[in-house]
């Protein structure tokens, strides 16, 4: 993955998990596999989030592996983001010696699972002990599943997209409701006094409460009294 392509890393509630494990058992179940997996990106790994409940599936929630140069099938959907066919490993030059051959699948179907902004989140796959060329109707069930998924995504990202702004506004409304308030300052040196009774210059006390920079210069009054002066 680029640099640009880091994972988000959003909390997903109990209740999408059931919805995504109904899905992946369903899935596994019609296409009739020993697995069906949700895979999810974490920083520099990639872990079984959603394990479909076989029998004879050799793969659990938690389990990982580090994605880079890992040779999984998951690795390539994910750099590519295009669906992976592998009919039979045993075949196949660049997947015979992959590390899924240990748990004796040899073959695997994948699409990858992505944020709305384009970031990857993991993939959705099946993976089967014997070869398999998986019809057109297993991979238009599964991409209609990959859909609901990616809605879920899609309304998780928003959701905190919208966190993040409601956050912000709320910050500069606090802001705002600061500096229209009273502000008590001296006659003479102009000073403000804050909550805890110090006294700041305006440029400090701004500074403090709110995100304006200042950039000094001299006014034409001052220029003239001052500079004149000199000049004198």
């Amino acid at each position: 993955m680029e640099k640009n392509d880091k994972p988000m890393q959003l909390e997903i509630s109990d209740t999408l998990i059931g919805k995504w494990q109904s899905i992946i058992d369903l899935l596994a179940e019609i296409i009739n596999v020993p697995a069906g997996l949700i895979m999810r990106i974490v920083q520099d790994s990639i872990e079984v989030f959603i394990a479909s409940k076989n029998e004879y599936n050799p793969y659990y929630t938690g389990q990982s592996e580090h994605l880079s140069g890992s040779g999984l099938y998951c690795e390539t959907v994910i750099k590519t983001r295009e669906k992976l066919l592998v009919k039979n490993a045993h075949k196949s030059e660049k997947w015979r010696n992959n590390p899924d051959i240990k748990l004796n699948m040899i073959s695997y179907l994948g699409f990858p699972l992505t944020y709305p902004d384009g970031t990857p989140f993991g993939t959705i796959c099946v993976l089967d002990t014997k070869e398999n060329a998986y019809s057109e109707n297993y991979e238009r069930l599964m991409l209609d599943f990959r859909d609901i998924i990616q809605g879920h995504l899609e309304l998780m990202y928003m959701n905190h997209v919208l966190g993040v702004r409601n956050k912000n506004l709320m910050d500069f409304i606090s802001e705002i409701k600061i500096l229209r308030g009273i502000i008590p300052i001296c006659s003479f040196c102009k000073k403000v006094r804050t909550d805890k009774g110090y006294w700041e210059s305006v440029e400090e006390y701004l500074a403090d409460h709110s995100d304006a920079e200042f950039s000094h210069g001299v006014c034409p009054d001052c220029k003239k009294k001052y500079y004149n002066e000199l000049e004198h």
